[in-house]
């Protein structure tokens, strides 16, 4: 039996992931615990909490892991992790992923940017920072980036045997996907051995980053008098760019033949457009671009391309703002215009 590294006061080793529907942060947090249990002796549990279950929305898996002789009678969220793991990268954008981080805890992130670029964004003052390109393993394998972060949480987490892991991807995939048991076992071991790190150093007397739970935007002493919702059912605020998993559509004007095949197909109405002329003349509708705020990656509208002026790009930070094209919404907070 392993021994572990670190508890906390009630004797428990934490680990917290951080994801989007679709990347299988579910699915990783059931086999790590699996592993843990069944092939080190480990008492453990796993449990996620997520919103409506599909692909975009945030969800958290929380990894509890504990000498045999401890019992486990807390199933609260993990508020106070040892180990975060950050499926996406978009989560920034809107939730604290280091939320509650002890001062000499550990953050991996998915993601191909350097350290200190992550740090920034994350705004991680102290502590580990890994980082693993997971998604480009997944791809390269044709798997999903959860085996992978498994991978580099293993290396992590070194009290955990990497072949008992081995072991619950063969368990888990051999009946139903028997084809995708040795690409889970290549992305596993990539990740494992991928994974790089850099610790900056903790002030003294630091004991870690305090936890706070997000509050709703409306409640008892916040809400309109009445309870009144005084913004009316549109989407000009949407933002769907949490919702892509690593890939979006690259527009090229000068193959673009106008055709609308891409926003006969499009789920969110991405495609702006502007009145033109032909050659000859006549009024007709011209692609202009792709409102990326509104776009969650499906990549419908490449397939349904006919030429190459649209193709699926890996999305780097940075390039949906930079090329977003705005709609041009006819109704604005307060009315028409």
């Amino acid at each position: 039996m392993s021994v572990l590294p670190k508890k906390n006061d009630l004797g428990f080793y934490e680990i917290r992931l951080e994801s989007i529907g679709g990347l299988g942060a579910n699915l990783a947090g059931k086999m790590l615990a699996e592993a843990g249990v069944l092939g080190l002796g480990l008492n453990g549990s796993n449990f996620s909490s997520y919103g409506s279950e599909k692909k975009g929305s945030p969800v958290k898996s929380f990894i509890r892991f504990c000498e045999p002789e401890v019992e486990i009678r807390d199933h609260s969220p993990i508020e106070q992790p040892h180990v975060v793991g950050v499926f996406h990268e978009a989560l920034y954008k809107t939730i604290d992923v280091v939320s509650g981080l002890a001062a000499d805890g550990i953050v991996l992130v998915n993601t191909e940017r350097d350290f200190d670029e992550v740090k920034k964004d994350l705004k991680l003052e102290y502590g580990t920072l890994a980082i693993l390109d997971a998604l480009t393993i997944a791809v390269e394998e044709k798997t999903k980036v959860n085996t992978a972060m498994l991978g580099a949480l293993f290396r992590i987490c070194d009290f955990l045997d990497p072949d008992a892991m081995r072991k619950v991807i063969r368990k888990t995939f051999e009946k139903k996907y028997p084809h995708l048991v040795e690409p889970n076992i290549r992305t596993f071991d990539r990740g494992y051995n991928s994974v790089t790190f850099k610790t900056y150093e903790t002030p003294e007397g630091v004991e870690g980053k305090a936890f706070k739970r997000p509050q709703p935007l409306l409640g008892y002493m916040t809400q309109e008098l009445g309870g009144v919702i005084v913004a009316q059912a549109n989407s000009i605020y949407k933002d769907l760019s949490g919702s892509r998993q690593g890939f979006l559509p690259e527009y090229k004007a000068e193959s673009c033949i106008h055709c609308a095949a891409c926003d006969n197909v499009c789920p969110d109405y991405c495609f702006v457009w502007e009145e033109g002329e032909d050659k000859r003349g006549r009024k007709q509708m011209f692609l202009k671009g792709i409102d990326y705020q509104y776009c969650k990656g499906c990549l419908k509208c490449v397939e349904a391309c006919p030429t190459d002026a649209l193709n699926d790009l890996r999305e780097v930070i940075g390039f949906a703002d930079e090329n977003r094209v705005k709609q041009n919404f006819p109704y604005v907070t307060g009315g028409m215009k």
